[in-house]
Formats: C-alpha cells, sequence, structure tokens
C-alpha cells in the first residue's frame, strides 16, 4: 500500500467545512470502517480507546467517547438520517463539551481506481459556528483520526 494521501480541507460556504481523505482501500471496506463498532472502535477518535454505541439505521442514534492520552474523556453523539449503502451517510453531529451545537454531517465515499474517496462536509447553523469549529481543532482532529484509519485499513485489505 502506498502513502496515505494528505486531509484536504474546503470550505464551500459560510456555514460549512468540507473535509476529503483518499484511502488506498476499495469504498466498501471504507463505508464499513465508518459504520461498523469492532471497526470504528480502531480507528475514531485519533485511534485512541473509544466506547461505542452504534444503531446504524434511519432514525438509529450512535454516541462515541474517547478516552485520550491526556486522561480526558470526549463524548460525541448524532443521529442518521439517510444511509445509502455504501455511498452516502447523512447524520447529525454533536459534541457534548459543547451542548446544542448540533451540526449536520454528509459523509460520501466514491470508488475511484480501487481507492475511497471520502468527502465529509459539516453544515453549521452560523459562519461563527463554522469558524469555532475550526479554530477548535476539527481538522487536526479529522486528519490524526484519519490516518489511524489508514493505518487499520492495511490490516484489513
Amino acid at each position: 500500500m502506498s502513502e496515505p494521501t494528505d486531509l484536504l480541507v474546503d470550505l464551500p460556504s459560510d456555514r460549512e467545512i468540507a473535509l476529503t481523505r483518499v484511502f488506498d482501500a476499495p469504498r466498501d471496506v471504507v463505508f464499513a470502517a465508518h459504520t461498523q463498532p469492532e471497526h470504528l472502535r480502531r480507528w475514531w477518535g485519533r485511534g485512541n480507546p473509544l466506547d461505542v454505541e452504534i444503531d446504524f439505521r434511519v432514525g438509529g442514534r450512535y454516541r462515541f467517547v474517547e478516552h485520550a492520552k491526556d486522561g480526558n474523556e470526549y463524548a460525541f453523539r448524532g443521529e442518521f438520517r439517510e444511509i445509502v449503502v455504501p455511498e452516502r451517510i447523512v447524520q447529525t453531529f454533536e459534541f457534548e463539551g459543547m451542548p446544542g451545537q448540533v451540526a449536520e454531517e454528509t459523509l460520501l465515499f466514491v470508488e475511484r481506481d480501487g481507492r475511497a474517496v471520502v468527502t465529509g462536509t459539516t453544515r453549521l447553523d452560523s459562519t461563527e459556528e463554522r469558524d469555532g469549529m475550526l479554530s477548535s481543532g476539527m481538522a487536526q482532529g479529522a486528519a490524526e483520526s484519519y490516518a489511524a484509519l489508514e493505518r487499520y485499513l492495511r490490516t484489513l485489505v
């Protein structure tokens, strides 16, 4: 496998953040890694230990608790609004440390030359919330999680 491709960050509108990453694995495998607890535990949350509760169906909910190396716990939750296997997931996303700031995320999974291209677009209620999310380290955390996913995918394909 080749080295991972860097995370691309784009601001498609004044309320959106788009993160795109190419993975050296088939789309079906990358989709499964985003939706099945046995896979999520291995990479989400930057690869730190993770508690995963997930009911992967439209109307189902998820909650992840990352146990960070600094001893802190970071919890995230949301609800699945749309699922098109293995192409698209629309879900809400809320960091429990900032209750009430609920974003909508759309994850698109595209197969290109045997590699998966994942684009996650987060839509917030305002430009201020978008900018706050960016300044919180969201892109760095996503880059670290996706690097952990790339390492994990090497064990699967």
